[in-house]
């Protein structure tokens, strides 16, 4: 299947300035992510142009090519056009002037991208099992949905493993030594010592012994800082004995200061967020899914809305449930893809009345980018009544 694609990733490759000009490449749902060496040999109206690609954009630091919902096979081919010290090099050939925000948007949107689909899927089994429970096929109290729930719950739980390592391929230093740090935070003797409340300390350093499971924010601080300390360890010791001491020195290093200072400071930054998520949703849930409701296609447009589902997973893991993006961007994609559904069902275009008609069913499903790109902005009025449907629907259900 993906052979077909062949030609597009080469011609991708060639127009984003060729395999040396490519720092790194990632993917998204719908996006192949580049970091450019220099951004300014890449040919963007080129890109738009070619059949395949739906649009070319530069946003957070990324020139991101938007593909659609079959972006995995090509991306897979593109990879195939780079040359090894392209796809893997941590390091542009030619310093690219990032902004300290747009670093950080960067290393969130890289970090979390890559597990969206699964915490998507994730959350579909509770949807599922929601379902079940309505129409009485299965009881709460049966095995069954014990089990199947687990299922669920698993990601969530151990979201720091995912996290880790995912962040250190982003950061580019040991995914295996960030699995290991996260599994120092979840490891059932430093829960049992929490449990126990009794006063830890290492090497005479008092630890404060706070729940990571279903945390977001201390894992990040950990791969972050284990970048900068494995790397200073590649750099200070013998070759000779680097592959035994590299990892012990980091494991050793960032362990301590993970359990002292990155995790509690992690933890409880945590805390203020769903003190600050339980406000919204007391006082002002109706005002933020109004607002991603209706502009959730603009962030879309500049690929900028990734960036803000790490918010919608904090809240989730900081509260245990979600009612502030969640909604606007589900209210989004109903409005955007009857759209692009009715499109469909008024054009005589053949052709549009069937790429309105996948799109449209398609953003139906979450994934908005095919129908925004194909249908309703180049015709303009269906963008508009899709964002004006949005905002109606916030305001009915609010």
């Amino acid at each position: 299947m993906s052979k077909k694609y062949e030609k597009l990733a080469q011609d991708i490759v060639e127009k984003v300035g060729g395999s040396e000009n490519v720092s790194t490449l990632t993917h998204c749902m719908t996006r192949l992510r580049f970091a450019l060496n220099d951004t300014n040999k890449a040919d963007q109206k080129a890109l738009k142009s070619f059949d395949g690609v739906i649009d070319a954009v530069e946003s957070g630091g990324q020139f991101q090519v938007v593909i659609g919902t079959h972006v995995e096979d090509v991306y897979k081919e593109v990879i195939k056009q780079l040359k090894p010290n392209a796809s893997s090099s941590g390091e542009p050939t030619q310093a690219r002037k990032v902004s300290i925000l747009g670093k950080l948007i960067d290393f969130v949107s890289g970090t979390f991208s890559p597990i969206v689909p699964a915490i998507a899927g994730a959350g579909m089994i509770k949807a599922l099992l929601a379902l079940l429970i309505l129409f009485n096929w299965i009881s709460k109290d049966s095995q069954t949905y014990y089990v199947v729930s687990l299922m669920s719950d698993a990601i969530f739980y151990f979201l720091p493993f995912l996290l880790a390592f995912s962040a250190a391929n982003k950061l580019k230093c040991s995914p295996v030594l960030a699995l290991v740090l996260a599994g120092i935070l979840l490891h059932p003797n430093l829960t049992q010592l929490r449990l126990d409340g009794t006063d830890v300390s290492v090497f005479g350093i008092p630890l404060t012994l706070v729940s990571y499971s279903s945390s977001v924010v201390p894992i990040l601080l950990i791969v972050w800082s284990q970048s900068y300390i494995e790397s200073m360890f590649k750099r200070i010791i013998p070759n000779a004995v680097k592959v035994i001491f590299v990892p012990m020195c980091t494991i050793l290093v960032t362990g301590i200061l993970a359990l002292t200072v990155l995790g509690p400071l992690g933890s409880f930054f945590g805390t203020y967020l769903a003190m600050g998520f339980d406000f919204l949703g007391a006082h002002g849930s109706w005002l933020v899914i109004f607002l991603v409701a209706t502009f959730w296609p603009i962030l879309v447009m500049f690929g900028l809305h990734h960036n803000i589902v790490p918010l919608s997973i904090a809240q989730i893991t900081t509260s245990g449930y979600e009612n502030i993006l969640g909604p606007g961007a589900m209210i989004n994609c109903i409005g955007q893809g009857v759209a692009a559904l009715v499109v469909g069902m008024r054009t005589k275009d053949k052709a549009l009345k069937q790429i309105s008609a996948s799109s449209g069913i398609t953003a139906l499903m979450g994934i908005t980018e095919p129908a925004l790109y194909g249908v309703n902005l180049p015709k303009r009025y269906p963008l508009v009544a899709g964002m004006i449907g949005a905002a109606s629907g916030d305001s009915l259900q609010g």
